[in-house]
C-alpha cells in the first residue's frame, strides 16, 4: 500500500515555510515536471517547424519536378531514328500527298518542307470569289477523293463539282539524293448536262516554310514558265508549268496567265493571301468569243499591323494562274537537281505509261491482299473497296509542331518540344489531324515514337503546326495530361503479334521483333500510366477522367476521353464511377502486354496476372452486370429523371426584355441521383463481347446476342445503332446546340469490332457458336451493302450512318475507321 496523504480541511491554514526551510520534495518534483514538459513542447514545436519547412521545400521541389516532367522526354531510345523519314533513309516515301487538308498538295516528310498545292476558281460564276483550296464541307462538292493511291508512288483523285470534274493524278520516279522527281496532271471535263463549257482558273503554287528560297522565271514577260529553288533538304530543284492542251499530245489551248510572287508569314495564310490579291481588271479574250473581265491574282498588300510580323517566318510564295475553258489537261513537273541520269522527262506519254503500270500493280496487289473478286463482289463494289482504302492512304499527313499541354502541376499550358507525326487523318475536311482513338483502327504499324515521349501519356489529339491548328476550335487545342483515350493502338499490336506468330519465317516479319524491342519501354510506361491514373473506386475497377464538369448545361455530361463523347454515363459525375468499356480495354491491353513481354523475354507474370484478374467473368459481372437491365453497365451517381428545360429569366416590370440574358436550355433534375447502375443499353454494354473478354461458354453471350438482334434495341438493316431505341436518351440533344452523336447513329468502328467478335465466337467451341455465325453473316452483309450504297449515291464514305434510313451523315469524306468496311469485305480481322 502507498503512503497516505494528509487531507487539508477547508478553512484550515496551510503553514508557511520559513526562509531557511526547504520546500517539500513533491513541490520540487512538480516544478521539475513543469520544466520538463515545457522543454518537450518547445522541442516538439521546433521539430514540427523544421519538418513543415522540409515538407514545404520538398513539396515545392516535387511540384517543380512534376511540372518539368510534363515536357521531359522518355529516357529510352527513340523507336524510330531521328532521320528515319529523310530522303537518305526513306527516299521512296520522302515526297508524298502528305497535306490531306488541301484538295491537292505535296510536301516532304520533314519539319520545314517546300510545299506545292493547287487552288481553283470558276470564272464568270454567280459568286465572284469561289476559291477552292482547303477541303471544306461548305464547298458542297458532289464528291471528291482518291480512287487509287498506293501510299507511296502514285495517286488518282476525282473532284466532282456541279457541272465539271477535275481528275488529279501524280506519279513519282526515284533518282538522285533528294527523293527524285514527281509530276502532276490535272484533267478538266465538263458534265454532259452543262449548258456551256465552264472557264476555270487553276492556281498552282509553291511555298517555302521558313527555309529555302524560290525564284520565278517568266516567258515573254507574262507567263510563269517555271520556278527554281534551293533548300537544305532538297538541294537545287525546278518546277515547270506546262501549257494546257485539249488532251494528251494534243494542240495547246487558248489560255491567259497571271502570277503572284510574294512572301507568306505561314502556310496557314496561303488562301488568305491569294484571296486578298485577286483583281477583276484582267480581260479574257478567246479567238472566238466575247471579251470578258475575269478575276486573277495581281499584287498583294499585307494588311496593316500595329507591329511588324515575325520576319523569321516570312517565306517565299509563288503562284501560277492559268485560266482556260474546258476540256483541258495541264501538267506540272518537279525535277530534283541531284537526279543527273534522268532518262526522259516524266510528262505526256511517258507519264501515262508510268501511271498505267502503277495502276496495274495496285490492282494486282489489292486483289492479292483482300481477294474481293474471289469473294464474289461486283466490279463496282471492288472499285469502292479500292477507293475506301486509297482515301485512307491518301489521307496520310505529315505534321510537325508543338502540342499544347495543361498539367495540374502547371499554372498555364506548356508547349511540348517540337516533334513530328505521320498519321492517317479521320476526315480531310473536318478532322485533318491525328487522333489517338482513331489511330488504332487505321494503323497496321502504330507510330508510337512521337506520342509516347512524355511521362507515359499520349495526347488525345495531335495538333501539330499552324496549318493543323487553324482547323481546330480553341477549346480543343489544349490537351490535359490526366485525360486518357481508348488505347486502340493495342489492336494494331495484337494484329502484329498474330502475324509474327503465323508468318515468323517470312522476310516481311523480320523487322517486327526489333521494332517491338525498341517500342517496349515506352509501351510499358504507357500501360502503367493507364493502370495508375485511370483506376476506379474499387479494386480492379476503372474510371475515365475528364468528364464535363458543368452538369447544369448538359442533359448528360460528356466523356470525350472515352471516345464515345455524349454516350449516356452517370448523370452526376463523381469519383464513384466504374466504366465497363475502360475495364475491357485494360483487360485487352494487359493480355497483349503479356504476349509482347513473353516474346521479348521480358518479365511478363505481372501482366498475365492482371489480364487473368480483369478477364475473370465473375469479377466483370460483380462490377458491371445489371440484373435490372440484363446487360453490362456503368455504375455511378445517377438518375434518369433529367430533362432540358428553358431557364426562367426574371425581367422586372417595365424593363425591356432585350437587356437581360437570353433564356437557355438547362438541365432539370426531377429526382435526386443515387449510386446505381446507369442502365443505358448500347455500345458500352457490348464491350465485354466486342473485345472478346467473355468466354465462349458464358451465359451472358445469350443476353448480348438477344439485345443485338432486337430491332427495338440495337439492330437495324444498316448496322448496330449506338444506343437502344428504348433508352430515354435515344436521339436526345445534349444541349440546345449539341445534336445527338453517339445516341443512335451507326458507327463503323464499333460495328467492325462487333463483326470481328462474331467471327471470333463463331469459330470458338461453345453453345453460342451457331447463333454467332448467323449474326455474323447478317450484320456483315448489312454494313457492307449500306456503306457501299451510300458511297454510290452520295460520292462519300461518311462519319456515321442514320439508324432509321442508313443515310450517311456527319463529316465527309470520313475514311479513317470507316475504311474498315474493306476489312469486313475481305473478312480480315
Amino acid at each position: 500500500m502507498g503512503r497516505q496523504r494528509k487531507r487539508v480541511v477547508a478553512g484550515e491554514a496551510v503553514p508557511l515555510l520559513r526562509k531557511d526551510d526547504k520546500p517539500p520534495a513533491f513541490h520540487r518534483k512538480d516544478k521539475k515536471k513543469k520544466v520538463d514538459i515545457g522543454k518537450v513542447f518547445i522541442n516538439i514545436s521546433i521539430g514540427l517547424c523544421i519538418f513543415s519547412l522540409a515538407w514545404f521545400f520538398y513539396a515545392l521541389h516535387m511540384r517543380s519536378s512534376l511540372a518539368k516532367r510534363v515536357v521531359t522526354p522518355h529516357p529510352s531510345p527513340r523507336v524510330l531514328d531521328a532521320n528515319s523519314s529523310s530522303a537518305a533513309v526513306s527516299a521512296d516515301r520522302f515526297w508524298g500527298s502528305y497535306r490531306p487538308q488541301v484538295y491537292f498538295g505535296m510536301k516532304t516528310r520533314s519539319s520545314r518542307s517546300i510545299v506545292a498545292g493547287m487552288m481553283w476558281m470558276r470564272q464568270f460564276a454567280d459568286m465572284d470569289v469561289n476559291l477552292r483550296h482547303t477541303c471544306e464541307q461548305g464547298d458542297r462538292l458532289q464528291g471528291y477523293g482518291w480512287l487509287m493511291h498506293d501510299g507511296i508512288t502514285f495517286g488518282v483523285q476525282e473532284i466532282r463539282d456541279s457541272d465539271f470534274t477535275l481528275t488529279t493524278e501524280f506519279v513519282k520516279r526515284m533518282g538522285g539524293d533528294h527523293g527524285g522527281d514527281w509530276t502532276w496532271r490535272v484533267t478538266a471535263k465538263q458534265h454532259s448536262s452543262a449548258p456551256q463549257a465552264p472557264v476555270l482558273s487553276l492556281m498552282f503554287y509553291t511555298a517555302a516554310d521558313t527555309q529555302g528560297s524560290l525564284e520565278a522565271h517568266l516567258e515573254d514577260g507574262k507567263r510563269l514558265a517555271s520556278v527554281t529553288g534551293f533548300s537544305k533538304e532538297l538541294g537545287n530543284f525546278k518546277i515547270t508549268f506546262r501549257k494546257p492542251v485539249t488532251g494528251e499530245l494534243s494542240t495547246a489551248k487558248y489560255a491567259t496567265y497571271n502570277y503572284l510572287q510574294t512572301v507568306s508569314p505561314g502556310l496557314e495564310k496561303l488562301t488568305d493571301i491569294v484571296k486578298q490579291s485577286l483583281n477583276r481588271r484582267f480581260i479574257y479574250s478567246p479567238p472566238s468569243g466575247e471579251k470578258r473581265h475575269y478575276i486573277a491574282v495581281d499584287t498583294y498588300q499585307p494588311p496593316h499591323q500595329s507591329k511588324p510580323a515575325d520576319p523569321r517566318k516570312e517565306s517565299d510564295f509563288v503562284v501560277h494562274q492559268v485560266t482556260v475553258q474546258m476540256p483541258f489537261q495541264i501538267e506540272v513537273l518537279f525535277e530534283s537537281g541531284s537526279f543527273h541520269r534522268r532518262p526522259n522527262q516524266l510528262v505526256g506519254s511517258v507519264m501515262t505509261q508510268e501511271l498505267e503500270r502503277r495502276k496495274a500493280e495496285f490492282d494486282s496487289k489489292f486483289e492479292k491482299t483482300f481477294g474481293l473478286e474471289g469473294k464474289g463482289f461486283s466490279q463496282s463494289q471492288v472499285k469502292f473497296g479500292k477507293a475506301a482504302l486509297s482515301n485512307m492512304l491518301g489521307g496520310m499527313g505529315y505534321f510537325y509542331g508543338e502540342s499544347v499541354v495543361q498539367s495540374v502541376y502547371n499554372e498555364y499550358p506548356l508547349l511540348y518540344p517540337e516533334g513530328a507525326l505521320f498519321t492517317a487523318v479521320p476526315s480531310r475536311s473536318f478532322f485533318p489531324r491525328g487522333f489517338l482513338w482513331d489511330e488504332g483502327f487505321t494503323r497496321r504499324l502504330c507510330p508510337l515514337d512521337r506520342p509516347d515521349e512524355y511521362e507515359g501519356w499520349i495526347p488525345r489529339e495531335q495538333i501539330l503546326g499552324d496549318e493543323a491548328r487553324r482547323k481546330v476550335p480553341a477549346e480543343f487545342v489544349v490537351q490535359r495530361n490526366e485525360n486518357a483515350n481508348p488505347p486502340t493502338l493495342f489492336l494494331a499490336l495484337q494484329e502484329l503479334i498474330e502475324q509474327l506468330s503465323s508468318k515468323a519465317e517470312e522476310p516481311a516479319s523480320r523487322p517486327t521483333l526489333p521494332f517491338l524491342r525498341r517500342l517496349f519501354p515506352r509501351l510499358k510506361t504507357w500501360f502503367d500510366w493507364y493502370n495508375t491514373t485511370q483506376t476506379g473506386p474499387l479494386p480492379n475497377s476503372y474510371r475515365w477522367r475528364g468528364r464535363d464538369k458543368d452538369t447544369n448545361l448538359f442533359l448528360n455530361p460528356k466523356t470525350l476521353t472515352s471516345g464515345l463523347d455524349d454516350y449516356p454515363r452517370a448523370s452526376h459525375p463523381s469519383a464513384d464511377e466504374r466504366h465497363v468499356d475502360l475495364h475491357c480495354w485494360m483487360a485487352l491491353s494487359s493480355g497483349i502486354m503479356a504476349s509482347i513481354a513473353r516474346l521479348l523475354g521480358e518479365p511478363h507474370h505481372d501482366y498475365e496476372l492482371t489480364h487473368q484478374v480483369l478477364s475473370d467473368n465473375d469479377l466483370l459481372s460483380d462490377l458491371h452486370w445489371s440484373d435490372q437491365l440484363g446487360a453490362f453497365s456503368d455504375f455511378g451517381n445517377h438518375t434518369q429523371a433529367v430533362s432540358l428545360q428553358q431557364e426562367k429569366v426574371y425581367v422586372p416590370p417595365g424593363q425591356p426584355r432585350h437587356q437581360f440574358p437570353v433564356a437557355r436550355l438547362v438541365r432539370s433534375v426531377r429526382r435526386a441521383p443515387k449510386l446505381q447502375y446507369v442502365n443505358a443499353l448500347g455500345y458500352v454494354s457490348l464491350f465485354p463481347f466486342l473485345l472478346h473478354i467473355l468466354t465462349p461458354d458464358s451465359p451472358k453471350l445469350e443476353h448480348v446476342f438477344r439485345d443485338m438482334r432486337d430491332s427495338n434495341k440495337l439492330w437495324t438493316p444498316y448496322g448496330l445503332r449506338s444506343l437502344s431505341r428504348a433508352d430515354p436518351l435515344y436521339m436526345k440533344r445534349n444541349t440546345e446546340h449539341d445534336a445527338p452523336y453517339w445516341r443512335g447513329p451507326i458507327w463503323i468502328n464499333i460495328n467492325y469490332l462487333a463483326v470481328r467478335a462474331l467471327h471470333h465466337y463463331s469459330n470458338a467451341e461453345g453453345p453460342h457458336r451457331e447463333k454467332a455465325a448467323a449474326l455474323y453473316q447478317e450484320l456483315r452483309t448489312n454494313i457492307i451493302n449500306n456503306v457501299y450504297r451510300q458511297y454510290a449515291e452520295t460520292g462519300y464514305v461518311w462519319e456515321q450512318y442514320n439508324d432509321g434510313t442508313g443515310r450517311g451523315q456527319g463529316s465527309h469524306p470520313f475514311t479513317g475507321w470507316s475504311a474498315l468496311t474493306v476489312l469486313m469485305m475481305a473478312e480480315q480481322y
